[in-house]
C-alpha cells in the first residue's frame, strides 16, 4: 500500500466515524481533496484512488495544472478570486467555494455568459463568521442582497455557502463557527424560497466538528497529503 493510499484510508475511516456519529450516511459528504503545490504524480494516484472532487486555490496553478490531470476530475476553486481572473474559469473548475462580493458574481456571470459551451458555474457564498479581519469571506449583514442577487444570475448556480473557522488545535472552537454557517443557510433559504443544499466548512483539523454541523463538502489538504 502507498503512502497516498493509506493516508485516504486513513481520512476514509476518520470521516466515516464522523458521518456516524452525526448519524448521517456517508455519501451526504464530499471529500475534496485541495491539491495546491501536491506533485502532480499524487494527484493522480488520488483521483485513481477514487477522489473525484478536487480543488486548487491559485488561478495561475489552476491554469497550469489541470491541464495536465485527468477530464474526469470535478475541480473546484477555493481561495481567495480577484474578478479579473474571473475570465479563466470557464471551462476550467465547475464550483467556486470564495464569492464574496457582488463585483466578483457579476465577472463571473459576465466570464460564463460568454462561453455557452460550458455549464453554468455552481457557487458558494464565502462569509467570514468568525469576524477575523486577515479572513476573506462577506458579513452576514450583506448575505441576503448577495445571495439574492447571484440566485438571479443565470450562469451562476447558487448551491449554498462556505466558511473557514479560525485554526486552532482544539476543533471545538470551531462548532459556533459552522453552527452559525447552517443557521444562516437556514435564514437564507426562508427569506429566498430556494433550496441551499451546500455547507463547504472544515478542513484537516477540524472537518470532525463540521460534518457534526451540517457540512456537505470538507475541504481537506494535509491528511491527504502528509503523514
Amino acid at each position: 500500500m502507498s503512502g497516498t493510499e493509506a493516508r485516504l484510508e486513513r481520512m476514509e475511516e476518520s470521516l466515516r466515524a464522523a458521518c456516524g456519529w452525526a448519524g448521517r450516511p456517508r455519501e451526504d459528504v464530499i471529500l475534496l481533496g485541495v491539491v495546491k503545490k501536491r506533485p502532480l504524480e499524487t494527484v493522480r494516484e488520488l483521483y485513481g484512488l477514487g477522489v473525484t472532487h478536487l480543488a486548487e486555490n491559485r488561478v495561475q496553478e489552476a491554469r497550469q495544472r489541470i491541464p495536465e490531470l485527468p477530464p474526469g476530475i470535478e475541480w473546484h476553486f477555493v481561495g481567495p478570486l480577484q474578478k479579473n481572473k474571473a475570465k479563466y474559469l470557464p471551462g476550467l473548475v465547475k464550483w467556486v467555494h470564495s464569492v464574496e462580493k457582488m463585483e466578483l458574481a457579476e465577472a463571473l456571470q459576465k466570464a460564463f455568459a460568454k462561453q455557452t459551451d460550458v455549464p453554468p458555474l455552481n457557487v458558494l457564498l464565502q462569509f467570514n463568521i468568525s469576524g477575523e479581519e486577515q479572513k476573506h469571506g462577506a458579513g452576514e449583514d450583506e448575505a441576503a442582497e448577495l445571495a439574492r442577487a447571484v440566485a438571479g444570475m443565470d450562469r451562476l448556480r447558487l448551491q449554498g455557502l462556505m466558511t473557514m473557522a479560525p485554526y486552532s488545535d482544539d476543533p471545538e472552537t470551531s462548532r459556533p463557527v459552522f453552527r452559525e454557517l447552517r443557521r444562516l443557510r437556514g435564514e437564507l433559504e426562508r427569506r429566498l424560497g430556494i433550496p441551499l443544499p451546500h455547507l463547504s466548512m472544515g478542513m484537516t483539523n477540524d472537518f470532525a466538528v463540521a460534518v457534526e454541523e451540517g457540512a456537505t463538502i470538507v475541504r481537506i489538504g494535509t491528511a491527504l497529503f502528509e503523514d
